[in-house]
């Protein structure tokens, strides 16, 4: 699936906050990022874990399935990130039988929405 053209998530985001995990945590292996393409695929990253998404779309939200590895073992979830009036980015993000987060991001200034 294709994102529609008028979808405002399209981006490179950096993963701010998150309610389960510190700072720290989150840059663990490196900078926290969530991908969003136009093509129904993106990425994710942040802690130990590295993950492919899943996307569908809607103008200021999209859902997704995600997965990766975390700590080197294979982890799969779901989620989704909505777009919030202040132009930050509001994403949900549950471990298949485990852990459901909330994480903020901002868009990376070299990104451009659609």
């Amino acid at each position: 699936m294709s994102a529609p053209m008028n979808c405002r998530l399209i981006g490179q985001w950096r993963i701010v906050e998150a309610d389960l995990w510190e700072r720290d945590h989150l840059d663990l292996c490196g900078p926290t990022e969530i991908s969003i393409q136009a093509d129904g695929h993106g990425q994710i990253a942040f802690g130990a874990l590295q993950a492919g998404l899943d996307l569908q779309y809607s103008r200021s939200m999209v859902f997704f399935r995600w997965h990766g590895f975390d700590e080197m073992d294979e982890s799969t979830g779901e989620g989704d990130a909505e777009l919030l009036d202040e132009g930050t980015l509001e994403i949900s993000f549950t471990f298949n039988g485990g852990d459901e987060a909330t994480l903020k991001a901002i868009r990376l200034t070299s990104s451009t929405p659609c």
